[in-house]
């Protein structure tokens, strides 16, 4: 039972984005880290995505 309760729970944070921060940081320790960068923090990841997301074209066609 708590294996199942383990994987929903999982699979809920990321469904929900509690794991896009992470899931960000893994991509640019293999993308990204050469190049001799930081990546963004958490509040400038979050800020960056709300941006990228609300921005641009808002209509359906």
């Amino acid at each position: 039972m708590n294996k199942r309760l383990t994987i929903l729970y999982n699979l809920w944070k990321r469904l929900n984005g509690d794991t896009a921060y992470e899931r960000y940081l893994a991509h640019w320790q293999q993308a990204h880290a050469a190049a001799g960068d930081k990546p963004l923090s958490r509040k400038a990841y979050f800020a960056a995505e709300t941006q990228r997301k609300w921005n641009g074209v808002k209509r359906c066609c």
